[in-house]
């Protein structure tokens, strides 16, 4: 997703432009609209005219409307969004509150205007529109004196740094030039991967090289985290994951990619973090049940007493049609994030989000044990009676 243009008053009252660039945009776009907003779009519409003899004909001509969003479809499938409203601005070829639907397409531009921008609508197109966010692989592709850091996203392959340094050749009974370049060349690779990579985001760091290359950086880079205990690498040492290349090379990224066992660890990787959350819940909710909450009413008293750890939500309440109900959701999530608590919104497009689904699509988990609702709710009505 390209953002355009946001223009948002003090108020939060505003409206964003943006470009959808690839298929997973238009789910972010659904994610987005909501009944009342107005959006602003080139669509086709087809106009009857009346020639100078009185013959009737009609045309599809393409032009710009402004609707006041009253209904949304999301084929899924397709990846295909259609927005029905009615028309709140002058048009020479639509009337004023007349009916149309626009179906928005990749590449082309809409404004979207809100009365309420609030922090899960904006955090959305954050996310949707910074690369680093998407992409939850890392590759650094080497050679001797040469090597690139990538970051790999659903849809392309954004080059964060190169290195390049050039390495002497060994020369007989006198390695210590070459060795010096060397060691060179693995520092400045790792600063490039502590620079660039967002262990936070990333799950998987692939190393690719031809020969030995890689198994000898890698042996380097944590020797040098263990001498200066850089927590960071080590944190995250099983996140790298070495594979063959031609070369270190940009395009010898494609052969590491296609590596089976590449296939196999990177299948779904930012749903994977999604799915070990829920079973987190699973597993705390068989062993300390008082510490895993689920259910609106329960969760929010849990929040009321700064108890949440780990907020599990779905994308699909905050398409709530009430506009308080939705609020409500807003409200929980800002909250839990000033109370240093961790929220993971779920994609009700993947299998984790079905299955929170299926526990009202809201769950957490606790920091410390809370007593149940229900529990407390026996308690007062028996000191009522």
């Amino acid at each position: 997703m390209k953002l355009v243009r946001k223009d948002l008053e003090k108020d939060n009252a505003g409206q964003v432009t943006l470009i959808p660039e690839e298929p997973e945009d238009m789910w972010h776009t659904y994610n987005l609209l909501q009944v009342g907003d107005s959006l602003r779009a080139s669509t086709i519409r087809k106009v009857q005219t009346e020639s100078a003899t009185g013959s009737v004909g009609s045309n599809r001509i393409r032009t710009t409307l402004t609707l006041c969003v009253e209904a949304i479809d999301f084929d899924s499938q397709a990846c295909q969004l259609r927005v029905k409203g009615t028309n709140i601005q002058e048009n020479e070829y639509v009337k004023m509150g007349a009916y149309h639907t626009i179906e928005l397409e990749p590449n082309r531009q809409f404004t979207l205007a809100k009365k309420q921008w609030d922090s899960v609508v904006l955090e959305r197109i954050e996310q949707a529109c910074d690369p680093a966010w998407s992409a939850d692989v890392a590759a650094v592709v080497m050679q001797e004196g040469l090597a690139h850091v990538c970051l790999v996203t659903p849809s392309m392959t954004l080059t964060r740094a190169k290195v390049e340094v050039n390495i002497p050749r060994k020369r007989k009974g006198n390695c210590s030039q070459h060795d010096r370049a060397l060691e060179r060349f693995y520092e400045q690779v790792v600063q490039a991967i502590q620079r660039h990579i967002n262990f936070e985001v990333v799950k998987c760091v692939l190393v690719a090289s031809p020969g030995f290359v890689r198994e000898q950086f890698c042996d380097y880079m944590f020797q040098q985290a263990v001498k200066t205990d850089n927590k960071l690498l080590l944190e995250n040492r099983s996140k790298f994951l070495q594979v063959h290349s031609s070369s270190g090379h940009k395009y010898a990224l494609k052969e590491a990619l296609c590596d089976p066992a590449v296939t196999s660890r990177l299948s779904d990787t930012k749903a994977a973090g999604e799915v070990k959350a829920l079973d987190d819940f699973y597993k705390m909710l068989q062993h300390e049940p008082d510490r895993a909450f689920y259910g609106l009413k329960h969760v929010e008293k849990a929040n009321e007493a700064m108890a949440i750890d780990t907020l599990l939500i779905s994308d699909e309440l905050f398409r709530h049609q009430d506009v308080a109900t939705r609020a409500r959701y807003v409200k929980l999530v800002d909250s839990v994030r000033d109370n240093m608590g961790t929220v993971r919104i779920f994609s009700s497009l993947h299998v984790s989000g079905e299955q929170l689904g299926q526990l009202t699509g809201v769950a957490a988990i606790l920091r410390f044990p809370v007593a149940e609702l229900s529990d407390q709710e026996d308690e007062s009505s028996s000191e009522e009676d």
